[in-house]
């Protein structure tokens, strides 16, 4: 996935800007993005400050990892069970 052109503190900031009354098309073009941009934004990271933010990126890093560890496992498992199912 490519990163993001925004820090976490730089997304919320947006965010509270808006929240203040700042028209989003204006909001938008001042900051070079677009406004689908904004709203996928607000609906994920909406009401959220810095700190839980960052906790929801470390979790979404953990589950990565942690499906990427199924899917091998997974995988191993079914080529023992291929391996014991043959006829030797």
């Amino acid at each position: 996935m490519k990163p993001s052109r925004y820090t976490d503190s730089q997304i919320i900031a947006i965010l509270k800007q808006a929240e203040a009354g700042s028209p989003i098309p204006e909001l938008c073009r001042e900051h070079g993005m677009s406004t689908a941009t904004f709203y996928k934004w607000r609906a994920k990271f909406g009401g959220m400050d810095a700190s839980l933010m960052a906790r929801m990126k470390e979790l979404e890093e953990e589950n990565k990892r942690l499906k990427k560890m199924y899917a091998e496992e997974r995988l191993k498992a079914e080529i023992v069970a291929e391996a014991l199912a043959k006829k030797w």
